[in-house]
């Protein structure tokens, strides 16, 4: 998750071709042990074995379909660019390759679709740097599997060029450098394998911040950041299994998230409407889900486990007492002025079992829009399109004193199941923590946001609420700061008054 004070690099404007500076999509030396062979069976939904269960594609090509033939080096790109748009594309069973020239790539046209027979496999033989390109719209991806291209850090194999309204279903996307695709508006990435890309299965950053309507669903999101970014780009917030950014308007269900180095999924800068349901995210190195300076948002339904192990264990090894999460929300909240399903961040009848730490809400006093200690130093909230009003003296009244920060405001946490036996984590410190908090606000010398005010506002002033929940487990509360850790009856007493309707069973399991 890196570190409460994560300073984070926005995706570097896809279209630059840059020079691949370590090709290959293989582990370092003290990667993971492999990912999980197939969900662990307590309380599991069924999830999606797509990577070892793909679902085959057509043995013979459809009527009018162009036939693409393996044994031809470049035949897919050179009949894309030789047919109209809407035509429909059969690859035949086999390894088919592009040109070998890094730039050598697949653009295709509008409506255009690409279907693999089984044992389809487009193979970038870890010289090309892309798959698919191009603005075209309404491209369709399905039964084939793309795998060994190079592409740069930050951009994308497939759909490199964030062309709106692709359809990626039952497609293999695999062992690839930087993110296995890119999205653009209307994307829908279905029953599909993002399995083991150097940086991300999926980049859902578009320029220009334009990305609506996205689904992600059914799909298994296994083992990726094998360059392990964060390791080498320390608090790079560069990783996930799926990181999105700015996108209004996203569906993601019925995902196995599990086994990525790093966090599952990550929403991170003015996402919002967000439906994260129905999902098994399990034993992932980081958090299972992150939402950072976002909005608006419905978490419900999911079965999380066995997440945050290795990040959060290594926090607690050196001495760090922040309570680094499974769910984290940071700056993120509910916000009737920006439109969407819901005015709130609701995280209901989730079950979390076995997770280094649960839920943890957060504010930095230091990070507001126009701070030199916001990470994301090119953008405002949603609230104020003009960042520099958001400088004395205004910001120090109504409406900007409010407006210019992103605030952890309306979270409802209700009907969750919490257990946690300490003798499955392997921990005895650390791992055991809820947390509502905020730093003391110190930075820039012009904020009005100093002291203890954020930590005052996110704890008993900006409707964050936990209740009718189920612990099981030794679990612990901390408020305000991480040096106030309460027991559930101080938790549930006055002045915080949290967790009404809740039960709690003190011994480890359940």
């Amino acid at each position: 998750m890196g570190t409460k004070w994560r300073h984070r690099a926005l995706p570097a404007a896809p279209l630059v071709l840059a020079l691949l500076a370590a090709a290959g999509c293989t582990g370092t030396p003290d990667a993971k042990p492999g990912p999980t062979a197939s969900p662990s069976a307590s309380g599991a939904r069924s999830v999606a074995q797509v990577c070892a269960k793909p679902e085959a594609g057509p043995a013979k090509a459809p009527a009018g379909a162009v036939t693409v033939d393996p044994g031809v080096v470049g035949d897919l790109a050179a009949k894309t660019r030789s047919n109209p748009p809407n035509t429909t594309f059969w690859l035949r069973p086999g390894k088919h390759r592009l040109e070998p020239d890094r730039y050598a790539q697949v653009m295709p046209k509008e409506g255009n679709r690409y279907l693999g027979a089984p044992g389809a496999v487009l193979d970038g033989r870890e010289t090309n740097q892309y798959a698919f390109s191009g603005t075209a719209r309404n491209v369709t991806i399905r039964h084939l599997t793309v795998q060994r291209f190079v592409a740069p850090h930050d951009e994308g194999v497939v759909n490199h060029d964030m062309a709106d309204g692709w359809v990626i279903e039952h497609t293999k996307i695999q062992y690839n450098s930087g993110a296995g695709l890119m999205a653009g508006a209307r994307q829908q990435v279905r029953a599909s394998c993002l399995r083991g890309n150097g940086q991300y299965g999926m980049n859902a950053y578009k320029t220009g911040n334009s990305i609506r309507d996205l689904v992600v669903e059914g799909n298994e999101i296994v083992g990726n950041n094998t360059g392990d970014w964060e390791r080498r780009r320390p608090g790079c917030g560069c990783t996930g299994g799926i990181k999105f950014w700015a996108v209004d308007g996203a569906d993601i269900r019925g995902n196995w998230v599990h086994d990525n180095r790093g966090t599952g999924l990550w929403a991170d800068t003015n996402n919002n409407d967000f439906r994260i349901e129905d999902n098994l995210i399990e034993a992932n190195d980081g958090a299972a889900l992150i939402y950072e300076i976002s909005y608006n948002a419905v978490i419900r339904n999911n079965t999380i486990r066995r997440n945050n192990w290795v990040e959060g264990r290594r926090s607690a090894e050196r001495g760090d007492d922040f309570p680094f999460a499974t769910v984290y929300l940071s700056e993120a909240g509910g916000e009737p002025r920006v439109r969407a399903r819901t005015d709130k961040i609701e995280v209901y009848r989730n079950v979390l079992e076995n997770n280094w730490n649960g839920i943890t809400l957060w504010e930095n006093a230091d990070r507001f829009c126009n701070s030199p200690a916001n990470t994301s130093s090119g953008d405002c909230t949603l609230l104020v399109k003009d960042k520099d009003r958001c400088a004395r003296p205004g910001i120090a009244t109504a409406p900007l004193y409010a407006d210019c920060r992103w605030k952890t405001q309306r979270v409802d946490i209700h009907d969750n199941r919490f257990v946690l036996d300490k003798s499955v984590v392997t921990c005895t410190v650390r791992c055991d923590r809820m947390a509502v908090l905020a730093n003391y606000g110190t930075y820039p010398d012009w904020s009005p946001y100093k002291g203890e005010r954020v930590a005052e506002a996110i704890t008993l002033e900006q409707h964050n609420r936990w209740h009718d929940n189920v612990y099981r487990g030794p679990w612990k509360f901390v408020v305000r700061d991480p040096s106030r850790v309460l027991e559930p009856g101080q938790w549930q007493g006055t002045p915080y008054r949290q967790d009404a309707g809740s039960t709690f069973q003190a011994r480890d399991g359940g």
